[in-house]
């Protein structure tokens, strides 16, 4: 799905770069993961890997994953998903620490809860992206006589749940609030009834709050937050938790928005930002110009905010504002949409396709 959505986000990013004469945009593209991977016997080539790792500004990732003649999802000799070493090795060599999920439900997008609308959903999730369950201890024993035993370590540490609780909190800071009551909320999402490295990430973000006294501190059990966010998703305003928890959990907010074609993310370090959809490959309607651009497009604005924050650039914001102002005309002022949206009030709706939508999109974009 990667090759169909993509070139749709860099279109429009390269028409805001021609609009906005404070900034330029220079594109490489490689091609990476199960594809590559059945015709290379590699995840991507050695040069896409090094000047991803040491030039690039920011990346715009596609989703990568490919099945094989067989109908089989193309993976790795240990297991792991094709891909695996550009997802998830990139989070881990570029150390990009805070995973950011905006849930926002954008009005002309049917919500699977009867009475919400626009106006009570807008939450973002922001996940520990470099440790957790997802780090590489993990391991298999097969014994005739005691059978199959499988080990999967997590490790939380005081230092990476710091810093993404920080990272929650400066974002409260610069958002309007909870929908309910605009109050600036910071939930922690944890097991901490149970499980030890909870424990110490709400320690943690306990000892990082004290530093944000205006933002109000909330707490909640993962399995109970799915419950309350479903029954009053208007509460929430920043999540924060852990890598799998917030990997599950950010699911169920694409739910909530209208599906995980319209779910943008980011993973952010330091110094290094990667964009991506939400959402993974769809080999059932690859190649079929039946994909949702607008996830890869709402993280292409995500690029173009960091980009601007970082390099102090006003109009890169702006063209990112642009961008989200574009699709929110598209899905509230007309019925060009993509199956997956063809839902609700719009279920009569012929679909759209892939290119029509961003069609749509760019011409409604006031720069």
């Amino acid at each position: 799905m990667g090759k169909e959505v993509i070139p749709e986000a860099v279109e429009i990013m390269k028409e805001a770069a021609s609009r906005y004469k404070s900034f330029e945009v220079e594109t490489s593209e490689f091609e990476c993961g199960g594809a590559y991977y059945l015709e290379h016997d590699r995840e991507w080539s050695e040069d896409a890997e090094r000047f991803v790792k040491t030039e690039a500004d920011a990346i715009l990732l596609g989703g990568i994953g490919a099945k094989n003649d067989k109908g089989e999802t193309v993976k790795l000799p240990n297991g792991n998903l094709a891909g695996y070493s550009v997802v998830i090795g990139l989070r881990q060599s570029l150390d990009l620490f805070a995973n950011v999920r905006p849930v926002k439900l954008l009005e002309g997008i049917h919500s699977p809860i009867a009475d919400k609308t626009s106006k009570d959903i807008d939450m973002v999730i922001v996940r520990e992206n470099t440790e957790g369950l997802y780090i590489p201890a993990r391991g298999r024993l097969s014994n005739r006589e005691e059978g199959d035993l499988a080990v999967d370590l997590r490790v939380i540490t005081a230092k990476a749940s710091e810093r993404v609780s920080r990272f929650a909190y400066e974002l409260a800071e610069s958002r309007s609030g909870a929908p309910v009551d605009g109050a600036k909320r910071v939930t922690c999402v944890d097991k901490s009834n149970i499980l030890a490295g909870c424990r110490l990430f709400r320690e943690s973000f306990d000892k990082v709050g004290l530093d944000f006294p205006k933002i109000y501190k909330d707490y909640a059990y993962v399995d109970a937050w799915t419950l309350w966010a479903i029954q009053k998703p208007e509460y929430y305003d920043v999540v924060v938790t852990t890598n799998a928890f917030g990997d599950i959990i950010s699911d169920l907010g694409g739910a909530l928005q209208g599906g995980l074609g319209i779910s943008p993310s980011a993973n952010i370090g330091l110094s290094k930002a990667m964009f991506e959809p939400v959402h993974g490959s769809a080999p059932d309607i690859a190649g079929k110009n039946q994909a949702n651009p607008i996830a890869a497009i709402l993280s292409l604005a995500m690029m173009f905010d960091w980009l601007g924050s970082r390099h102090g650039n006003k109009d890169m914001a702006k063209a990112a504002e642009a961008i989200r102002q574009g699709i929110e005309s598209t899905l509230r002022d007309s019925d060009v949409r993509t199956k997956d949206l063809c839902l609700g009030r719009w279920s009569n709706v012929a679909a759209s396709s892939t290119s029509e939508v961003a069609s749509e999109i760019l011409k409604r974009i006031k720069w």
